[in-house]
């Protein structure tokens, strides 16, 4: 409900918009939850402190869950937690009503950042947003998407 009010105040300026502020309660993130990943491969470099999971990577961390065919996880210096992992090829994010997708994404758990790249697609319900980027603050909900933004809604039907 809250995304349908955003874009009826967005409406208007819709045809023009070339970036567009999104509130999406659902894509938010836990970065004390713990994250579970897997997949069907994984390579691990310790020396780099990186690790390739490939083939059906699913993560999920809280009540989100991130897929992609490939996803790179790069640890932080204390080597025990996670300072970045680049997601790439059909990178879907869900969390309850609340769904993305895109050909990149790039999510930064000690700030809860995600940044999503390519043909980037937003749904809840039946409203949903496209542009080629969209940058969001996963513990708030607030987000940013730009690049020759559409956004379509579907109106309830009246009742009866």
């Amino acid at each position: 409900m809250r995304l349908a009010v955003l874009i009826l105040t967005l409406l208007p300026l819709a045809a023009l918009a070339q970036e567009t502020g999104v509130t999406l309660g659902g894509l938010k993130a836990d970065p004390e939850a713990a994250v579970e990943v897997t997949s069907d491969r994984l390579s691990i470099n310790q020396a780099d402190g990186l690790a390739v999971f490939e083939g059906s990577v699913l993560v999920v961390q809280g009540t989100m869950r991130l897929s992609a065919a490939r996803i790179e996880v790069t640890y932080a210096a204390d080597g025990a937690s996670i300072a970045q992992m680049t997601a790439t090829g059909g990178v879907q994010l869900a969390a309850g009503e609340d769904a993305a997708q895109a050909a990149q994404a790039v999510y930064r758990p000690s700030e809860s950042a995600l940044t999503m790249t390519g043909d980037v697609l937003l749904t809840q319900g039946g409203a949903t947003i496209a542009g080629q980027s969209l940058v969001m603050d996963l513990t708030t909900g607030l987000g940013r998407m730009e690049g020759r933004v559409t956004t379509t809604f579907a109106p309830k039907a009246k009742g009866g």
